[in-house]
């Protein structure tokens, strides 16, 4: 039986053309680390207009729902949120996940839309198999390298990005979602429905006022939108504005009053009942959780731990 070569050298083609130049400057926004016992606490429904999201499911398992499809995620499991993308991280004590999630902007993938990485019909949930071990380790060195303030940590982070986004890229070209199909009546009025709560959902609507701007019953609009997302219209809405006022709880300083009337809430007191009801913990908690000093003299910077 031959025995195995010592020494083995790998050869790198000469000419290797980037994906990322001229217009196509991705940028790294920021790297998350979601312990299990953090995901009791979820991110809900909730968009970004500007950037990629990528998450990496490292344990647990539940039940998500993305765009307008529900979806099961499992350990392995690699999300790719485009810019744009309503997803809603439905978690809590008995379905704990643990995961890492990076934030990218500035892309300009050749024929898709500004921060795109994918095309938008090629589906949000990748199993990554053979190529997991490298996607955490790379997600692992990008969060323990810029939490602990290493030197150059951006600079090396930068880098990383773009191996793990030549990674990504590789997974979501092989077996992948299904891509979507042809809608039939009831899914159109669905995604009519949906798209109308997403544009106006800080706006003081309710059923009837939607029943009257889409030409539909509200009954009928209801039971429709139940049937096909799980849930009723005003769920749906609800949930988009606690998704919206984390967000700015998490990206700006604006006061917990001013982000309750963004949301469409009259009082603070009201506001402060419906998160602590969908979120676990009140605003003002939850805004604490995301806050990490890295110097006394320096401003406090927002990360998610």
């Amino acid at each position: 039986m031959p025995k195995a070569s010592l020494n083995v050298q790998c050869f790198v083609e000469k000419k290797v053309k980037s994906i990322f130049e001229g217009e196509n400057q991705p940028k790294l926004l920021y790297v998350s680390e979601i312990r299990p016992d953090a995901s009791a606490h979820p991110r809900v429904m909730h968009a970004h207009e500007d950037f990629v999201e990528l998450i990496l499911i490292c344990s647990g398992s539940s039940e998500y729902l993305i765009h307008d499809k529900k979806v099961i995620i499992k350990p392995g499991d690699l999300l790719v949120y485009n810019a744009g993308v309503v997803h809603d991280e439905v978690s809590g004590p008995d379905m704990e996940v643990g995961s890492y999630c990076i934030a990218v902007g500035g892309l300009h993938m050749p024929g898709l839309r500004e921060n795109a990485l994918i095309p938008d019909d090629a589906g949000y949930v990748f199993p990554t198999g053979k190529y997991f071990a490298d996607l955490r380790c790379l997600f692992e060195m990008m969060f323990r390298t810029l939490s602990a303030g290493e030197p150059n940590a951006e600079l090396f982070c930068s880098s990383l990005m773009h191996a793990l986004l030549v990674s990504v890229l590789t997974v979501t070209a092989g077996p992948r979602a299904e891509s979507e199909k042809p809608l039939e009546e009831p899914h159109i009025l669905d995604r009519r429905i949906k798209e109308y709560i997403d544009k106006h959902y800080m706006e003081p609507i309710t059923l009837q006022s939607m029943g009257e701007a889409l030409h539909i019953s509200p009954y009928y609009l209801s039971h429709v939108f139940k049937q096909m997302s799980g849930y009723s219209p005003v769920q749906y809405l609800l949930r988009r504005r606690i998704g919206e006022a984390q967000t700015l709880l998490i990206t700006t300083d604006l006061s917990i009053t001013r982000i309750a009337e963004m949301v469409g809430y009259d009082t603070q007191s009201y506001f402060n009942l419906q998160f602590t009801k969908n979120v676990g913990m009140p605003p003002n908690k939850f805004r604490q959780n995301y806050i990490v000093s890295t110097d006394i003299e320096e401003k406090p910077k927002r990360k998610r731990k």
